[in-house]
């Protein structure tokens, strides 16, 4: 018999992200079990026992009123300001790219978790103005909001973070109940504003896009990781090749293939019937995230599951594009898959607060 204590818990979402976080546990175990310089799984141990820290925190964290994190929301986004400015001048640089923050034996990775943030403080804000987002002074308060941070994470440079903002904002803004006409004005403008952009992008960057239209314009540079990335899924076929029986990602042609292309080795070794099942999985978090959001009776919990669900939407879109190779190389995690201490904890978080949602409602019906 279930405890009443957790009886309200939504143990199908739970369950359908645990599904997530084992399947890419495995593949990040195959991935790099036998990488130079590494002991054996370490990246699997170090993964696996955040993820076992972090589900503790989210079982026993879910049951407490998520409506609390609003007033919290002024020195959550101060926070995350200041996080985002300390990596600018403290920041370890790795990759071309200056976005972590060493505290001892720990690298956190503070853009990761200010998406999750810019989620709670964008919903407190937005709960106020759900359908009075009429007009571009009624945005322009918002646009600010969210405009800062994003501004600081794509000084880092980290253009997929910031890209993400972007896509979380316009979920929340459509749940919102922006007017439409006024949403496609934004959208509009970004295309406009788009050529300016451009310019502002590092060389590496504008290699990224370049080549995403031919990678065969420089397979040995800025193409390699999509060329590869696409071997590796074709030649995964219907079944794979098997759990560490992958040639593309065993013999390191395959970069990154822990982090940003773990979808690649599961396309190789598992097969299209692995990339099935883990899509489907994917559709089953975002569908039952979506129910959690239409339950919610109130605007604050309904648009941070959006934004929750907006943010997982939008990463799993483009890194599974990007390994396809119809999406540019934006260095954006796979969401529970993707090795990365600061991801999996963001997710597992978010996690927590869809579940606080789910229980609140729950125990309202049920005190009904």
């Amino acid at each position: 018999m279930i405890n009443h204590k957790w009886k309200n818990i939504d143990r199908v979402l739970l369950l359908i992200c645990l599904g997530i976080t084992c399947v890419g546990l495995c593949t990040i175990g195959s991935a790099t079990h036998i990488n130079k310089g590494m002991a054996y799984f370490d990246f699997f141990i170090k993964q696996a026992v955040a993820f076992l820290i972090n589900l503790f925190i989210i079982l026993f964290g879910c049951r407490y009123d998520y409506t609390a994190l609003k007033r919290w929301i002024k020195p959550l986004y101060i926070l995350n300001l200041l996080m985002l400015g300390a990596v600018l001048f403290l920041g370890k640089s790795a990759l071309g790219a200056q976005r972590w923050i060493q505290l001892g034996p720990i690298t956190l990775q503070p853009s990761e978790f200010s998406k999750l943030i810019m989620i709670v403080c964008t919903a407190g804000m937005l709960s106020e103005r759900v359908q009075q987002l009429n007009t571009v002074r009624q945005i322009l308060p918002i646009a600010v909001f969210v405009g800062v941070p994003f501004l600081l994470v794509l000084k880092q440079p980290d253009l997929g973070t910031s890209l993400v903002f972007i896509g979380i904002t316009l979920g929340m803004l459509f749940m919102a109940q922006i007017r439409l006409r006024l949403l496609g004005k934004i959208a509009l403008l970004g295309v406009v504003l788009a050529p300016v952009g451009w310019h502002f992008l590092k060389d590496y960057q504008k290699s990224r896009i370049a080549v995403f239209l031919d990678p065969n314009a420089d397979p040995f540079g800025a193409g390699y990781h999509i060329i590869q990335s696409k071997i590796a899924i074709g030649s995964g076929m219907f079944f794979g090749k098997g759990l560490f029986q992958g040639t593309q990602s065993q013999l390191n042609f395959l970069p990154e293939n822990h982090t940003d292309f773990i979808f690649s080795v599961i396309g190789e070794e598992l097969g299209f019937i692995g990339c099935f099942i883990v899509l489907l999985l994917y559709f089953m978090l975002v569908y039952r995230g979506l129910l959690i959001a239409k339950e919610c009776k109130e605007p604050f919990g309904m648009l941070v599951a959006t934004g929750i669900i907006s943010m997982w939407v939008f990463q799993v879109l483009v890194n599974v594009g990007m390994t396809c190779g119809i999406m540019p190389v934006t260095g954006i995690p796979l969401p529970f898959m993707s090795y990365g201490v600061s991801s999996l904890t963001t997710n597992m978080l978010a996690l927590g607060i869809l579940l606080s949602i789910h229980f609140r409602q729950q125990k309202m019906i049920f005190n009904l």
